[in-house]
């Protein structure tokens, strides 16, 4: 569950779908997570009835968003509850997103960990723009717009990316990834692959 207090959320289009059953998070390698979603076109309950599934395996996983490929759907589609540098948690979910970051003398980079439930339990710098912007349709066809700083923008750009095919892991050098592939490799019996389900937590 989301540990933000009720006046701490920002959430501009409404509170994200309930009521969903987690699923297991698919990982790095298979089909789906390496290749461009298929665009949302059919806004209906099906498709908020997905949207549901994800927030109910992101909040299972502790997660602070989650790609519909990131349970095996190919849809272009992601959810989050995610805080900015103040604090201040944002939550949405994004169809068909558009990613847009800062250019010339506006952009700066922030070279802080990232992980990626699908290659849990493993964290490495990835440098990536300090704002975002994205844009795209909400579960009703209507557009949505959230952007921000810190976390959030990385989280912004980090879901818009599976939805495009893109895991962090292929932003990092080799010697990199090959370090987040070891710390991954090393937590592995931790997170069987039908995690986040049936799975006991110390925290």
């Amino acid at each position: 569950m989301p540990d933000a207090d009720a006046h701490d959320v920002h959430a501009p289009y409404g509170p994200l779908p309930d009521g969903g059953t987690p699923r297991a998070v698919t990982r790095w390698g298979t089909p789906v997570m390496h290749r461009a979603q298929q665009q949302v076109t059919a806004y209906d309950e099906a498709l908020r009835t997905l949207a549901a599934d994800m927030v109910a395996t992101m909040y299972a996983a502790e997660g602070v968003g989650l790609a519909a490929c990131q349970i095996g759907e190919d849809v272009a589609m992601f959810v989050f509850d995610c805080p900015d540098d103040d604090g201040r948690h944002t939550v949405g979910v994004v169809c068909n997103p558009v990613l847009t970051l800062p250019e010339g003398a506006d952009r700066q980079l922030d070279d802080d960990d990232e992980g990626c439930l699908s290659f849990p339990g493993a964290f490495e710098p990835c440098a990536r723009p300090d704002r975002a912007r994205v844009e795209g349709f909400g579960l009703d066809g209507e557009p949505v717009a959230f952007e921000g700083d810190g976390l959030l923008a990385r989280c912004l750009q980090h879901e818009t990316d599976h939805t495009i095919g893109t895991v962090f892991g292929d932003r990092l050098s080799a010697k990199s990834r090959k370090r987040l592939t070891k710390e991954h490799d090393e937590a592995a019996e931790d997170f069987p692959l039908t995690w986040p389900l049936d799975v006991e937590t110390s925290s």
